[in-house]
């Protein structure tokens, strides 16, 4: 299952802001309002809950500067990898599209496939914040 956000335009630096997404903390600040938990547990790994969904272990799998960041799921009982593609418009600002890869039977894939696709939106609406 393959899920793209909008891309959104971010005034800053297609390097800036690789290297604040590189900062695993600074996903807190694109998490959704409904966030039950976020938890940084590692210079590369962080556990996010919403509420209604089971928890998450999100952890940095490799680091392309300064136009992709690769997150995977720790776990591989849900297996995906959300990317983030920067790409560089001028010296201050950058567009963002998160993409969001899993291997999900049939059914878990119809069961997540809104609520997975509202949130990967709502973290690239929220690149702002960074």
């Amino acid at each position: 299952m393959n899920l793209e956000s909008p891309k959104v335009t971010v005034e800053k630096s297609a390097l800036e802001l690789f290297n604040s997404l590189s900062d695993v903390r600074n996903f807190e600040k694109l998490m959704p309002e409904n966030i039950a938990k976020f938890e940084v547990i590692g210079d590369d790994a962080f556990i996010f809950g919403l509420k209604g969904m089971p928890e998450i272990k999100l952890k940095m799998k490799e680091k392309i500067a300064p136009t992709t960041i690769i997150l995977g799921a720790a776990s591989d009982k849900l297996p995906f990898t959300l990317v983030a593609n920067i790409e560089s418009l001028s010296d201050n600002s950058s567009a963002v599209r998160l993409d969001f890869e899993g291997e999900f039977n049939a059914m878990m894939a119809m069961m997540i496939k809104g609520p997975i696709g509202k949130f990967i939106e709502t973290l690239a609406n929220n690149m702002h914040k960074l």
